[in-house]
């Protein structure tokens, strides 16, 4: 049994740093990975999609071109290449962050699977066979999430495709069919439309992207038809059957309507799940909810003292950005002894669909359903200088103010730099700046965030 004064479990975007700061501070440190480090991020989300997003967006450039008076008579999407390219750059991050680690003294990486078999107290399974027990005053739970399977007749037949094993083909599937009209399965029905397959996009909800404003959804739903992209709302997969050849037949409730649509490729994006179950967590006492997800107070500390929760695994907001924020909040109230706290921190997300959806604060619905008094600015991006000259004027801005105090509750945008325009609106809100200060603010011209001022004028009084 060795020693130690904490323990990480999972390389991802929280525990990585993590374990170098607490180092730092004296701490003797493990962490332990059962895969690769960098976590989801670096190896199966961010990093690998947006690289592939990139290639995408290049195939749609080149195909409509021609109002911008360039003629490009002809291209070809080389798949080899996109993911020699897309593992290439995933290799160097991965390493980076190795590295980081390895070279960090006082820090031992471990390789394998943890699992607790006592209170504060863990076995570990290492990829090369042997098993090492440890124990530590103190946990750290940087475990992740993983794809979500739902069990439907046939599913496990036809070789489906998850978020991760999609990123491995070399080949252009004929015909991808989706089930989850969200941000994975948008993300990548766009991407591989614009790469060439045909896509049809399955969504149990009345429409695509449900927990955003109606709008929002209907202006996507817009942009994703225009580029070809069939969507059933109000539907579900029923049955999968692999045919002779290889081709897939799916069995769709379509609003209580049977059909059968015949696909070459079947993408699970319903939403991930907790990767809590293997930790065997009753052994050391921490609790779960109903889904698996580690629960946690404003502090991320679990129920039992010393140990704490970080990133997806306990469920909330799934983005890197709170995982890394996560990790900040634990270090500085551990070792900076400040009082920090998940409560009231900002939430911004980005759908890296073309055109982004770049999201922070409530959104209209949220408004109405609290009962607070709102006023909405909507500016469509038709109306923003950059976007005209661009030659991109798809979806519009849009934000929800107190007509009270002037301060901006939140927004969303829907259009080209859609996170970064978002982003500036998120420091305003962050700063106490009202949009009336905004509306009269000197931009650079011609920005996207220049038009912030535009959007504002809606509301003068």
């Amino acid at each position: 049994m060795k020693q130690y004064d904490a323990i990480i479990i999972g390389a991802g975007q929280a525990g990585g740093p993590l374990a170098k700061k607490l180092v730092e501070a004296g701490k003797k440190t493990a962490i332990i990975e059962k895969r690769w480090v960098g976590g989801t991020c670096v190896n199966d989300g961010c990093t690998p999609t947006k690289t592939m997003i990139a290639s995408a967006k290049m195939a749609y450039m080149a195909a409509n071109s021609g109002p911008l008076g360039i003629k490009i008579k002809s291209f070809s999407v080389d798949m080899p290449k996109i993911k020699k390219r897309k593992d290439d750059i995933v290799l160097k991050s991965r390493n980076g962050n190795q590295a980081a680690i390895e070279k960090t003294r006082g820090l031992d990486l471990l390789f394998g699977e943890a699992t607790f078999t006592a209170d504060k107290t863990i076995s570990v399974k290492l990829n090369s066979g042997r098993t090492k027990e440890l124990k530590a005053d103190l946990f750290f739970i940087n475990t992740g999430a993983k794809p979500a399977i739902p069990e439907i007749e046939g599913l496990n037949d036809v070789d489906y495709l998850n978020s991760t094993s999609i990123m491995e083909l070399d080949h252009i599937p004929e015909h991808l069919l989706i089930l989850g009209g969200n941000y994975i399965g948008l993300e990548f029905g766009q991407m591989f439309r614009r790469f060439g397959s045909k896509v049809t996009i399955i969504e149990r909800s009345g429409r695509i992207v449900s927990r955003e404003d109606e709008d929002i959804s209907a202006e996507l739903t817009s942009i994703l038809k225009a580029e070809a992209i069939s969507i059933y709302t109000n539907a579900t997969a029923t049955k999968f059957k692999k045919k002779a050849g290889g081709k897939i037949v799916a069995t769709i409730s379509n609003n209580s309507k049977e059909e059968k649509i015949k696909c070459s490729h079947v993408l699970v994006a319903i939403g991930r799940t907790p990767q809590s179950e293997a930790l065997n967590l009753p052994k050391t006492g921490v609790k779960t909810d109903e889904h698996k997800n580690i629960i946690v107070n404003d502090k991320l500390e679990t129920n039992v003292k010393g140990i704490y929760a970080l990133g997806d695994v306990k469920g909330g907001p799934a983005f890197t950005h709170i995982s890394y924020n996560d990790y900040t909040i634990v270090y500085r109230n551990l070792i900076e002894k400040q009082k920090l706290s998940t409560k009231d921190r900002p939430v911004p997300y980005c759908m890296f669909t073309d055109p982004q959806l770049g999201r922070i604060g409530i959104s209209e619905a949220e408004a109405k359903k609290q009962g607070i008094k709102y006023k909405v600015a909507k500016l469509p991006m038709a109306h923003v200088a950059r976007a005209i000259e661009n030659g991109d004027t798809r979806g519009f801005m849009k934000a929800i103010v107190d007509p009270d105090t002037k301060l901006i509750l939140g927004a969303a945008i829907l259009g080209a730099e859609g996170g970064e325009i978002m982003t500036v609106l998120q420091m305003a809100m962050m700063g106490g700046i009202t949009y009336e200060q905004i509306r009269y603010c000197v931009f650079a011209h011609p920005l996207y965030a220049e038009s912030l001022n535009n959007l504002f004028l809606a509301l003068a009084d």
